[in-house]
């Protein structure tokens, strides 16, 4: 007997469509691989009560535009809506280096798999990222690799590196440790985010 919802697996394998369709590196290919590899492997999920933000009440539906996605990330980002209710929204705590004054009230992450997600693990930590119109997110570093999946506009950067703009259905890859933070311009970004992290 599965011990996945039925909602939370159908989002797990259109992400899996999803990352492994719109990679662009060795690197994401294979840190995406091996997530869902990881994945196979169920873990119970949490009875954690859901929890919305304001900033999601008035910018998700605007920054997950359905009709301006392709089919296969508009399928991705249903299955995600299906299982939003579900999701515990939160800020982001600690260190909030070069973040905008408008941050703490305009941005909220949703773990869905991972720590304090609908599938609490370890190994794998997959989820979402919303900013409200005209928001820096910190400067940040994390030991696990990501790969990132945009469905919007906005910028991210590298390290010392330029601003760029993936756009829609733009994906890119952050290795261990790397420094790297994300921006809206004047409307609101929306970004899934994997993480394959070592089972602890």
């Amino acid at each position: 007997m599965s011990l996945r919802p039925p909602l939370l697996q159908t989002f797990l394998s259109q992400a899996e469509n999803a990352f492994g369709r719109c990679a662009t590196s060795d690197a994401s290919r294979r840190s995406i691989s091996s997530a869902f590899k990881a994945l196979d492997a169920e873990k119970q999920s949490s009875e954690r009560d859901a929890a919305r933000l304001p900033v999601c009440d008035v910018w998700l539906s605007q920054a997950l535009d359905l009709q301006a996605l392709p089919d296969g990330l508009r399928i991705l980002a249903e299955a995600f809506l299906a299982i939003e209710p579900q999701v515990h929204w939160r800020t982001r705590s600690g260190d909030q280096a070069n973040a905008s004054a408008t941050f703490e009230a305009g941005h909220a992450n949703a773990m869905i798999v991972g720590p304090g997600g609908i599938e609490p693990r370890t190994d794998v930590w997959i989820g979402a990222s919303l900013l409200a119109p005209n928001v820096r997110y910190p400067d940040h570093t994390h030991p696990p690799e990501e790969t990132y999946l945009v469905f919007s506009a906005g910028e991210f950067s590298q390290n010392d590196g330029d601003w760029f703009a993936p756009g829609i259905g733009g994906s890119f890859y952050n290795p261990p440790g790397i420094l790297h933070a994300m921006r809206s311009g004047p409307a609101p970004l929306f970004a899934f985010w994997l993480l394959r992290a070592q089972e602890a």
